[in-house]
């Protein structure tokens, strides 16, 4: 592992954060619309971006050109990302969703790589990458829903094969900006122009909250969503992506369910199989045979 060391600890930091985020946000979406939830995330981490932006690297900016590719990508990779994340979860059952938006992902990124970077796919990061996603089936399938293959979701499974797709997308077609801005530069105008794009979809869900009654958890998932899910975990797995690549980084998007089942089982009380514990050493141990592959590192990211 050598000096890569500390990012796939933070890809594994940012997973957690994002699994755990699963259990938060199901307490808030009892009083928030989804979409309009999920523009709250990212619309309100929009300063904070740039006022990071800012206060780092004494400037904002980037040309009209990665203006353009980057208002693409955030329409794309995070408005139509999230909106879809949000549609396939109320389509089709929880064990679907989770199975499709994050196992095909890594392969996706994978195969795409080629189109965007120089990565070569090693049988070190196929074996890995196998054990892996043998892994992650087990958390998924291994707990109380199962997957269901019948066709009152198949547009829910749909919606969620879509989202490993233009998740993989997404973070490949980031990887040649990085070679020119710094992960904060590309991480606050993607989330910018996503934000912007995802607005007019929340048109007719702002009336619906009952502002008055949000209490102090409302508020306080809020900020662990704009400040932690978002935030620092945009940053963070942007910068780790950049220095690994993005094909073995994507890889370890496997640990998120893990971390959401750990979260079910802290905050709500909910059961873990013996499945699902085999399926975290499988996890585990896919995840510590790709991340011991030596790897020259990308050129460094201005800023």
């Amino acid at each position: 592992m050598g000096r890569n060391a500390w990012y796939y600890v933070g890809l594994l930091a940012v997973a957690a954060i994002w699994g755990a985020n699963f259990g938060f946000s199901r307490w808030a979406l009892a009083s928030f619309d989804p979409i309009l939830f999920t523009f709250l995330r990212f619309g309100l981490a929009v300063p904070l971006f740039f006022g990071l932006l800012w206060w780092k690297e004494g400037s904002i900016g980037v040309s009209v050109k990665a203006g353009l590719q980057l208002a693409v990508i955030g329409a794309v990779g995070v408005a139509a990302l999230e909106i879809a994340v949000t549609y396939s979860i109320k389509y089709t059952t929880l064990a679907n969703a989770s199975l499709l938006n994050v196992a095909p992902w890594p392969i996706f990124a994978a195969l795409f790589a080629p189109l965007f970077l120089k990565e070569r796919f090693t049988s070190r990061l196929a074996a890995g990458g196998a054990a892996a996603l043998a892994g992650v089936c087990l958390i998924i399938l291994g707990g109380e829903g199962g997957f269901d293959p019948s066709s009152d979701h198949m547009l829910g499974n749909g919606l969620a094969l879509m989202v490993s797709v233009i998740g993989a997308l997404y973070n490949l077609a980031c990887m040649p900006l990085m070679r020119t801005y710094s992960a904060l530069r590309v991480s606050a105008w993607s989330i910018a122009f996503g934000s912007l794009f995802m607005a007019p979809f929340t048109a007719g869900s702002w009336a619906k909250v009952d502002w008055s009654g949000l209490g102090s958890v409302h508020y306080a998932v809020l900020a662990y969503n704009i400040l932690l899910a978002t935030v620092a975990a945009f940053i963070i797995w942007n910068a780790c992506m950049f220095r690994v690549g993005a094909a073995r980084a994507n890889f370890f998007r496997y640990a998120v369910p893990l971390s959401a089942v750990i979260a079910g089982l802290v905050m709500f009380g909910e059961t873990v199989t013996m499945w699902q514990l085999f399926g975290g050493v499988f996890m585990a141990a896919g995840l510590v045979w790709i991340s011991t592959e030596r790897r020259q590192p990308l050129e460094t990211p201005a800023g």
